[in-house]
């Protein structure tokens, strides 16, 4: 009898409308991987799955991602739990590097974090109940998902240079000239920094993930004590921009200034496929674009900038932060549109719409947990539209924006920060306002009774 009420309990509480939604995503995230891994192993290589399972064992590709990882996923326990934690895995990463040290093989940590993360999924399933088991879960599938992003999207990045010969680079270099090519003066300013400046802008621009799970952690700072996640925070926005943003690379596929432009001034570089030696002393001429071959090893990830939209997003989550974070925040985004200007990775159409695509996954996120309404629905369809109708004109009228950048540049610069004003201007009208204070006796209208005199 107990066992038939325990049951229709379970069953109900599947019937949950969240419990239905966490459930059909992980469904959906599990089937995307798998169809990623089909994929990869039909060009010979292997997938995000088979490459997070070899990094058990052999040597990861980013150690601070891992221990990143780890520590987003240690919200979820005690500080007594963290220090256990984090202990366990320096011994485990200590074991390893002894053992590769030994063997004379390629040295790099990060084992244990992983080691950890694993081992707390076992500890869940089989030591947890109920709501402590689902609370470390969603902690160890929140860091495990960090790590599987990336994989996800090396994995992303062949499959578009494989099945993609051609890309649109003309197109983005003709529109850019709307702009005033911003890519090839940034190349010439970064160039000129010498390597101190080089160094650091390539740091910020490789340790974005790790930048975000600084921000995450303050958000998810209260996680242990209240046993639960907040309804919205950064991770979510920036895994959702990686899994949606490489589909438009098959759209639009672009491999960015530096490879089809340049030799490449800071060592990388498209030779021999590049259209012209230009970049980043001579902006192209004016002509008539049009698709170019290239290699199939260079990924085509140019439109949108994911870099940017990611900046952008711990931007967005930084704003009612500490002031630290909020001035971390600020310098991360100025850095990133710095690196990939200055390398060659992007022109500056790709940045505008980098934006566009962060704020409107945004807004999406948002009104998914606030509870969709008409506003939102208005918030969202002007974001996409406006991501849309760029796309558009980069592909169909790069020859007419270039010949009127006076007309062009100042409608791509609106048509961005139109929809940064409809966010803020519509997220601002969501915030709960806050209880008029009641006004007690000696403060309420009217005459007032005086004291008489003695």
């Amino acid at each position: 009898m107990l066992s038939r009420i325990n049951r229709r309990i379970t069953f109900a509480a599947w019937r949950q409308p969240r419990a239905i939604l966490w459930a059909t995503a992980g469904a959906v995230t599990l089937g995307f991987l798998i169809t990623l891994e089909i994929t990869a192993r039909h060009y010979g290589l292997p997938g995000p799955l088979t490459n997070q399972a070899k990094e058990v064992i052999s040597a990861p590709k980013s150690g601070p991602l891992l221990y990143a990882s780890m520590a987003l996923m240690m919200v979820v326990l005690t500080w007594r739990q963290r220090l256990i934690a984090t202990g366990a895995a320096i011994g485990i990463d200590i074991a390893f590097f002894l053992a590769r040290w030994a063997l004379d093989a390629k040295m790099m940590f990060g084992n244990g974090a992983l080691w950890v993360m694993l081992g707390c999924a076992v500890i869940a399933i089989t030591r947890r109940t109920g709501r402590e088991r689902t609370l470390l879960l969603k902690g160890v599938g929140l860091g495990l998902l960090l790590v599987a992003g990336r994989k996800t999207g090396d994995t992303w990045l062949l499959i578009t240079s494989k099945t993609r010969p051609a890309v649109l680079d003309p197109y983005l270099a003709t529109a850019d000239h709307a702009l005033g090519n911003p890519s090839w003066l940034a190349g010439r300013i970064v160039k000129a920094t010498g390597t101190i400046g080089t160094h650091i802008l390539d740091y910020v621009y490789i340790q974005l993930a790790v930048a975000a799970v600084a921000v995450a952690l303050y958000q998810l700072r209260n996680v242990a004590a209240e046993r639960r996640f907040p309804r919205h925070h950064l991770v979510r926005t920036f895994l959702v921009i990686g899994l949606l943003g490489p589909a438009i690379y098959m759209i639009f596929p672009v491999v960015g200034p530096v490879f089809a432009y340049g030799t490449g001034a800071f060592g990388t570089g498209g030779e021999p496929w590049a259209i012209a030696n230009l970049w980043p002393h001579t902006p192209p001429p004016l002509s008539t674009p049009h698709p170019v071959p290239y290699d199939d090893i260079t990924p085509r990830n140019c439109m949108p900038s994911l870099h940017t939209a990611w900046a952008t997003a711990i931007f967005i989550h930084t704003r009612k932060s500490p002031r630290i974070l909020q001035y971390a925040g600020t310098f991360w985004l100025i850095a990133t549109l710095t690196a990939t200007l200055g390398f060659g990775y992007h022109y500056g159409v790709d940045l505008i719409a980098g934006v566009v695509f962060a704020f409107t996954v945004e807004a999406a996120l948002r009104s998914l947990e606030r509870g969709w309404d008409h506003t939102a629905t208005q918030l969202v369809t002007h974001g996409t539209t406006t991501f849309a109708a760029l796309l558009a004109s980069y592909r169909y009228l790069p020859t007419e924006m270039a010949r009127n950048p006076w007309l062009a540049g100042p409608l791509l610069i609106l048509a961005m920060t139109s929809v940064i004003y409809n966010y803020t201007h519509t997220t601002r009208q969501w915030e709960p306002t806050p209880p008029t204070p009641t006004p007690t006796a000696a403060q309420q209208p009217g005459p007032q009774t005086q004291p008489e005199p003695a």
